[in-house]
């Protein structure tokens, strides 16, 4: 994935953890679904960074930033950088 695609990706989801917090925060349901998704596109938001990161540190070093990999959400998640 090219760093254009992981920033639009990144750009698409950031919208869609706005909209869930939104619902979830106006209690239109019981919110079980919305914490769900949310959860799942916070994972999914976690490994797109880790995958930018990668992929700027290997350019950085000469190295190919094709090379770079997604990396597991457990391994990923709750990144702080």
């Amino acid at each position: 994935m090219e760093q254009e695609q992981i920033l639009g990706r990144i750009a698409d989801m950031v919208d869609d953890e706005r909209k869930l917090r939104e619902s979830l925060a106006e209690g239109a349901s019981d919110g079980t679904r919305e914490r769900e998704q949310l959860r799942s596109v916070e994972r999914e938001l976690d490994q797109c960074w880790d995958l930018l990161r990668q992929r700027r540190a290997k350019a950085e070093f000469g190295e190919n930033p094709d090379d770079a990999r997604v990396r597991p959400a457990s391994q990923v998640e709750d990144y702080r950088s």
